[in-house]
């Protein structure tokens, strides 16, 4: 007897695949679970018990989605899937900590050419990982075969998530003040923005992936894998901070796109104004070697790539010194680069606001330091 064959699977999508993916990233995915959710993986719906917001006096929900751009096609480059998910975490969750939220949970979305099920668990397992390090329950997702729209090795992935803060405790702009201190964070790298512009450098220059990297300080021994550098990830050493001198911390911003500029300008108030000093840090070898194979100076590239700061924080200039070193027991390195000043704006070209936001005013001046 001939078994009649599925016509899903001759039209390119094999659901079955799609069933071993799963089976495989199950028990990474369960590592993210506390008892507060219910029903496990693969269900239509994740569901998270949310009792524990009674305990709140005005609860606000934070939410936030994103991807990861085009980093992606060097993880496909390389064949290499196992930290593009942290990515994914980074550029997610570390948008809802901005406004001083603790995470919940988060669903991921992929997107393929065809499902290789271990190509797909890396990923999740990935994602998984930021979630564990980031206190999110990753609690749902779903991966698409898409056969005649991507090729057959291309994927894309997206998630959002979702968080909590007591309303009292909201950060933002509005706590800003004259005389408060904007503190640096030091990025892994590129983290996951402006990979348009170093693939188009990268090809410009007749370098393949596989090529031995030049000095770019990063782990990778390949131009690919250090291009695959992970995003830091910065939720649990801000929330930290938070609950330490929560009412010194103003406001935070996430250096994503956009730059250091645009995105500080965001969350500050109108009326307030910062100057970035180049000159307190040294960008990170990654971003020199880059812009110097572009034939770009590094300014060029400050509305593209993060160059050195993964995030910002605004706090008041008595707790400067306790946060800068409560950050660095967590490993991240942190130096002040400014400070909020309030009244007429000096003479020259700001950053006024972005992304919608009618903020405060930024700019950087001075030099980068040449030091390490």
């Amino acid at each position: 007897m001939v078994t009649p064959t599925n016509p899903y699977t001759a039209a390119g999508v094999d659901t079955a695949a799609g069933d071993l993916a799963v089976e495989l990233m199950k028990s990474a995915v369960r590592r993210t679970h506390g008892p507060e959710v219910l029903g496990g993986v693969g269900g239509f719906a994740g569901l998270f018990d949310a009792s524990a917001l009674k305990a709140y006096d005005r609860p606000l929900l934070a939410t936030s989605t994103d991807g990861v751009g085009t980093k992606v096609a060097i993880a496909q480059a390389i064949d290499k899937h196992d930290t593009i998910g942290l990515d994914l975490v980074g550029m997610v969750v570390d948008d809802i900590v901005v406004v001083g939220a603790r995470p919940l949970f988060m669903t991921d979305y992929i997107a393929c050419g065809k499902v290789f099920p271990e190509r797909i668990a890396d990923i999740v397992r990935g994602i998984a990982a930021g979630c564990a390090e980031t206190g999110t329950a990753l609690v749902g997702g779903e991966t698409a075969e898409h056969p005649g729209l991507l090729g057959i090795n291309d994927y894309d992935l997206a998630g959002a998530a979702t968080g909590i803060v007591e309303a009292g405790h909201l950060l933002g702009a509005d706590r800003v003040e004259d005389g408060d201190v904007v503190l640096a964070l030091a990025s892994s790298g590129l983290h996951s923005n402006g990979y348009s512009l170093v693939r188009h450098i990268v090809a410009g220059a007749g370098i393949q992936y596989g090529d031995r990297a030049a000095d770019l300080g990063t782990h990778g021994t390949t131009w690919g894998e250090a291009l695959l550098e992970p995003t830091r990830l910065y939720t649990s050493p801000l929330l930290r901070l938070i609950s330490q001198h929560g009412d010194r911390v103003h406001s935070l911003s996430h250096v994503t796109g956009g730059g250091i500029a645009a995105n500080l300008a965001r969350v500050l108030p109108q009326g307030s104004w910062v100057e970035v000093d180049r000159s307190t840090w040294s960008p990170p070898p990654v971003f020199r070697v880059l812009a110097d194979l572009g034939g770009l100076d590094l300014q060029a590239t400050e509305g593209t790539w993060n160059l050195g700061i993964g995030f910002l924080a605004v706090v008041s200039a008595d707790k400067a010194g306790a946060a800068a070193s409560a950050l660095a027991q967590d490993g991240i390195a942190t130096w002040q680069v400014g400070t909020v000043r309030t009244g007429t704006t000096p003479d020259g070209e700001f950053e006024q606001g972005a992304k919608g936001v009618d903020g405060g005013a930024v700019r950087l001046v001075g030099t980068y330091s040449d030091g390490v």
